[in-house]
């Protein structure tokens, strides 16, 4: 039991560590409200093409995201349930727009 504990405890960390930095964060909480386009995601990250493209790659290697192509348009989309739960409720504490408009 120890054994398993051991290892969800790891994947965990792996996972939070990805969330952990502001830009991922901020486009995993982007895609609690849906899938986005490569373009919509990088007009609302405000990052540049460059930046946005390695942080959707490490998210996408952390089995965060993923993706689906329509014609020449690369759609992203949360993962897993794991990472939907995950997100969603990190999206209703920190994320929510109704929020912002309380503080």
């Amino acid at each position: 039991m120890a054994q398993a504990l051991d290892e969800k405890a790891a994947d965990v960390a792996a996972m939070l560590s990805l969330m952990a930095n502001p830009h991922r964060l901020r486009i995993l909480c982007r895609l609690a409200e849906g899938e986005a386009s490569v373009g919509a995601l990088g007009q609302e990250a405000g990052l540049s093409q460059s930046a946005l493209s390695q942080h959707l790659a490490r998210l996408r290697t952390g089995g965060l995201v993923t993706t689906r192509r329509e014609a020449q348009t690369i759609f992203y989309s949360l993962a897993n349930d794991e990472t939907r739960a995950i997100m969603e409720a990190m999206y209703r504490v920190f994320c929510a727009p109704e929020l912002d408009q309380a503080r």
